[in-house]
C-alpha cells in the first residue's frame, strides 16, 4: 500500500510523519492480522491460503514482542533452509526485510540466532530437528507451516515445555493447513485463537496473473480449499488412503528398523517450465519382516538435470539399491537422464501393463494391512494420496511411491507370474 501526499500541503517534517504512519504495520494489517494484546490466550492460529501474509503477519508480531521487552524467541520453521529464506532473511516479508532501521537485529547464521539491539534473541530452529527444542526456554515463539512439519508433534510437545518464560508466554502459528492430528488437537484448546484468511483476502498485494491462474486451475477443488481458502478437509470418501490410516501407521526416524533394501521410485514430468508437473522422487525401503516405509520425498519443479540430480542424491543419502522408473512415462529418458549424471547408476525400468487406478489398489492393500508406514510426515505425498480418485489423472508423488513399493514388494513379478499362468490356462483350453 503507497500514500499520496501533496507536496503542497505538508512541510517535510510532516510528509515523513504521514509516511512512517502510513508504513506502520498497525495501519497496513487487515483485521485478524495483528493478534491481540491480552492474556487470555496461548496459542493464535492462522491458517490461510498461499499468498495470504500469513509470513508477514508472523514477522511484525515477533518485532512487536521485541519492542514489549520479550527477550527469548524461538523461530521454527519446515527445515533450516524455510527458516532462514522465509522468515528470517530472504523473503520479501521476512524479518530483516521489514525491521525498522534502528530496531535491525544482527543474524548470525553460524549460532542460528538473530540479537535484537535491545538485547532480545531470536534463535532459528527447525521441524525436521525437534530435538533441538529440548532445554532452552522461551517467552515468544513464531512457528510457520507446522502443518508441513516432518515431526509436528514432537516439535510441538518441545516447543511447549520450553515455553515458561515470564508472565505471558505465547506462540504465534502460520500455516497452510492439513487435517494432521496436531492441529486438530490446537483448534479443540480453549486457549487457541482460530483466525482463517483465503488468498484472495490479500489479492491487493499480489499478481492478477497468479490469482487468476490459480482461480482457473484450483477454484472449486478440494485441494483449492485447503490451499487457497485456508480450509481444514475431511477425508476424500473416494480416495484410496485415508489420513488416520497414514497416521495410525506413521512412526519415528529412531523407530525405523534394519532394511534389506532401499530403492528410489521415479515418476518423471513430461516437460519442463511454469505450469507442468513435478517429478515425482520418493525413497523407500523394506525389512526384513516384509513392512515397507516411506523414507523421503524429494520431489520437485525442475529441469530433466534438476530432477536427475535430486534423484540421485536421494540414492546416496539414503544408501539405495537403485533407482525405478516407468518405461510408460519417459522410463527410458529417465534412465538417459540419470545416466547424464553418474553414469554408473543401478536403474531398473518398469512397464505398466494396467492402469494406474489397478497398480495404485495393491499398495494401497499393503497399507490397509498395516504393511507400509511413513518415516516422519510428508505433507504433499500425502496430500496427493488422500486427494486422488481413482479414475482421474494420477499424481506425481503418489505415482512414485507406488512403483517404489511395486519393486520392493514384488508386485510387478507377481503380475507376470499371473499373466504367464492365464497364457497356460488359455492354451490348455
Amino acid at each position: 500500500m503507497s500514500l499520496s501526499i501533496e507536496q503542497s500541503r505538508y512541510s517535510a517534517e510532516e510528509q515523513a510523519i504521514l509516511t512512517e504512519y502510513a508504513t506502520r504495520w498497525s495501519f497496513l494489517a487487515r483485521p485478524g492480522q495483528r493478534p491481540p494484546d491480552s492474556e487470555d490466550w496461548f496459542c493464535y492460529l492462522m491458517r490461510s491460503g498461499r499468498g495470504a501474509g500469513k509470513t508477514r503477519s508472523g514477522a511484525e508480531w515477533v518485532l512487536e514482542r521485541v519492542r514489549q521487552g520479550y527477550k527469548h524467541i524461538a523461530l521454527i520453521g519446515q527445515t533450516v533452509a524455510d527458516v532462514r529464506d522465509t522468515m528470517v532473511e530472504i523473503g520479501p516479508s521476512a524479518i530483516l526485510k521489514i525491521a525498522k532501521p534502528h530496531e535491525l537485529p544482527l543474524y548470525e547464521p553460524s549460532k542460528r540466532r538473530l540479537v535484537f539491539p535491545n538485547g532480545a534473541i531470536a534463535t532459528t530452529f527447525s521441524g525436521d530437528e525437534p530435538d533441538q527444542l529440548r532445554g532452552p526456554q522461551f517467552d515468544t515463539a513464531w512457528v510457520d507451516e507446522l502443518a508441513k512439519f516432518k515431526y509436528p508433534e514432537e516439535t510441538w510437545d518441545n516447543l511447549e515445555f520450553g515455553l515458561r518464560l515470564g508472565d505471558r508466554p505465547q506462540v504465534f502459528v502460520t500455516t497452510t493447513p492439513r487435517p494432521i492430528k496436531l492441529i486438530k488437537v490446537l483448534l479443540k484448546d480453549p486457549k487457541t485463537i482460530d483466525i482463517r484468511f483465503s488468498t484472495f483476502d490479500n489479492a491487493d498485494n499480489l499478481s492478477p496473473l497468479y490469482l487468476q491462474r490459480i482461480q482457473d486451475k484450483y477454484a472449486g477443488t478440494r485441494l483449492g480449499r485447503q490451499e487457497l481458502e485456508g480450509e481444514i478437509l475431511d477425508d476424500n470418501p473416494n480416495a484410496l488412503w485415508t489420513r488416520e490410516l497414514i497416521e495410525n501407521l506413521r512412526i519415528h526416524e529412531s523407530e525405523l528398523p534394519p532394511l534389506i533394501r532401499v530403492v528410489v521410485g521415479v515418476d518423471p514430468a513430461v516437460s519442463d517450465g511454469e505450469g507442468s508437473a513435478e517429478t515425482g522422487i520418493i525413497a523407500a525401503g523394506i525389512s526384513a519382516y516384509g513392512h515397507g516405509y516411506a523414507l523421503q520425498d524429494s520431489s520437485l519443479s525442475g529441469s530433466a538435470a534438476a530432477w536427475a540430480r535430486a534423484a540421485i542424491r536421494s540414492f546416496n543419502h539414503n544408501l539405495a539399491d537403485r533407482v525405478i522408473g516407468e518405461v510408460n512415462n519417459g522410463g527410458y529418458l529417465v534412465e538417459v537422464n540419470l545416466r547424464t549424471v553418474d553414469k554408473n547408476i543401478p536403474y531398473s525400468p518398469v512397464h505398466a501393463s494396467r492402469g494406474k487406478e489397478t497398480r495404485a489398489e495393491p499398495v494401497s492393500s499393503l497399507y490397509e494391512q498395516g504393511k507400509i508406514h511413513h518415516v516422519g510426515t510428508f505433507p504433499e505425498l500425502e496430500d496427493q494420496m488422500c486427494e486422488w480418485e481413482p479414475g482421474k489423472k494420477s499424481p506425481d508423488r503418489m505415482d512414485a511411491l507406488v512403483w517404489a513399493f511395486w519393486e520392493l514388494f514384488g508386485l510387478g513379478e507377481k503380475e507376470k507370474k499371473k499373466a504367464v499362468f492365464q497364457m497356460e490356462d488359455t492354451y490348455a483350453v
